[in-house]
């Protein structure tokens, strides 16, 4: 039934994962923003701290975990239904890995709030390795695309 509407449902989910991979992006500078405000010399932070990188980073980055939540479980939906099972491969498992990723990542804030470093390396090195795994998961999902698109 769904595999009849061609760019509606099957194609939300990679339309979605681009524009989140962006979003990665942007969160990723503005939280080289918000190190550099934590650590800049008094003339840097002077400049920086009104900017709010921090909140901004903390807010794309709930922004980022919340779609990216959604997008996995909307992406997993629409295979299940149009296909009445789940393709369990590198695509998925990656995309299971990255989630689980992001929300272990978003986790540690508590604990960075209050000064932890461990957390926080943490926090850049699950992101970090999240972002890897996504542009990865851009590449792979575009040749599923083209799967879908050739079997309409």
């Amino acid at each position: 039934m769904l595999a009849t509407l061609p760019f509606s449902l099957n194609f939300a989910h990679p339309l979605a994962e681009w524009g989140l991979l962006a979003v990665g992006g942007w969160a990723l500078y503005l939280g080289i923003k918000a190190k550099k405000t934590r650590t800049g010399t008094p003339e840097q932070r002077k400049e920086l701290v009104p900017k709010k990188f921090a909140q901004r980073h903390y807010l794309w980055g709930s922004i980022l975990l919340a779609v990216m939540t959604l997008g996995t479980l909307g992406g997993m939906a629409v295979t299940y239904l149009n296909n009445g099972k789940l393709f369990v491969g590198p695509h998925l498992l990656v995309g299971l890995t990255m989630t689980g990723m992001i929300a272990v990542a978003a986790s540690l804030s508590p604990l960075m709030q209050r000064g932890n470093l461990i957390a926080r390396k943490a926090h850049v090195g699950l992101n970090m390795g999240m972002l890897t795994l996504f542009l990865w998961q851009a590449v792979s999902g575009m040749e599923i695309v083209n799967k879908i698109w050739t079997n309409r």
